[in-house]
């Protein structure tokens, strides 16, 4: 049930004057969006990419559409290394900015030494270092910029993972929402938490953007966005029932996974991610830590095959 992605050309896109979305399409492992904000002071990130290569062509679009202004600071909307690998490419003055788990994670972080086996093709990280947020925050702060009011936001429980972080620029109505949202494809929630990716639909709904930029996929809109909302609960209940009916049953995430129906998402990449977010399912209903390697290692068997992303 693997899905061989091609990443394609990334583009940044402007969102409003000065708002821009760095989107690069195949959306699936690894390769994530990520987005700038520039006002007269300078530009805030959010995010950077999971390579070097990847994170110096995000790096180049930005200055070209900035006039080469400085990016004063970065926002990191949670811990995963396709958001948070670049950021050791950015100038050393940047301030780095996430919620407090994320700097911990980063920290810990191993893969970015070197990524193991479970995916195909291996990406070549290059030149990256880790390099953690050196301000932090539990719920939420406020960035004054060159004119432009920005917020950061946590949800105030887990779900993707237990930093998620958004930034919402409340006068143009543009929320940046990380992996909370997945437009488009499988969502991922191994680190974080079902229920909590569940509750999160709603406050994210609160915002009521007129533009988002997921962590992964297409851009969404006012129009749009109560749709993809909608197929994340559906997946988000589906992930439920199945953890549920599974454990009553006797069967393990992988087998669990390999009986259930997954019509209603197959269009959506990254299947296999059911058994790991099953994994996290039946983690929590046993108030038990999670084991990401034999949660990866199901996957890979569920997958025939190592799973997908691109060079």
């Amino acid at each position: 049930m693997g899905h061989q992605s091609a990443a394609g050309p990334a583009a940044l896109r402007e969102i409003v004057p000065g708002v821009h979305a760095w989107v690069q399409p195949g959306g699936t492992w690894w390769v994530n969006n990520a987005g700038a904000v520039t006002g007269a002071e300078g530009t805030v990130l959010v995010d950077t990419c999971a390579t070097e290569r990847r994170t110096r062509r995000f790096l180049a679009a930005v200055a070209e559409a900035s006039g080469n202004a400085p990016v004063r600071a970065a926002v990191v909307t949670h811990q995963h290394g396709d958001h948070t690998h670049g950021l050791s490419l950015l100038p050393e003055d940047t301030l780095v900015i996430g919620h407090e788990s994320v700097r911990d994670a980063v920290l810990a972080d191993v893969v970015i030494d070197g990524c193991p086996p479970f995916w195909s093709p291996v990406p070549d990280w290059g030149a990256v270092v880790r390099r953690p947020p050196s301000l932090v925050l539990r719920s939420g702060l406020t960035i004054h910029s060159g004119g432009r009011r920005i917020d950061v936001e946590h949800p105030g429980h887990p779900a993707h993972t237990a930093g998620d972080v958004v930034v919402w620029l409340p006068e143009e109505r543009v929320l940046f929402a990380g992996d909370l949202i997945f437009n488009g494809l499988t969502p991922l929630l191994l680190m974080g938490s079902v229920e909590g990716a569940l509750r999160s639909l709603d406050w994210l709904a609160g915002f009521d953007a007129a533009h988002v930029v997921p962590g992964h996929g297409p851009l969404a809109d006012a129009g749009t966005l109560p749709g993809v909302l909608a197929d994340h609960e559906r997946y988000y209940r589906f992930v439920l029932r199945t953890a549920r009916q599974g454990r009553e049953r006797g069967l393990g995430p992988l087998e669990a996974a390999r009986e259930a129906d997954l019509r209603d998402f197959e269009g959506w990449a990254d299947a296999e991610r059911l058994v790991l977010n099953l994994h996290r399912a039946y983690a929590d209903a046993a108030s038990v830590e999670v084991d990401l390697l034999a949660a990866f290692a199901d996957a890979v068997a569920f997958n025939k095959g190592p799973l997908p992303t691109a060079v």
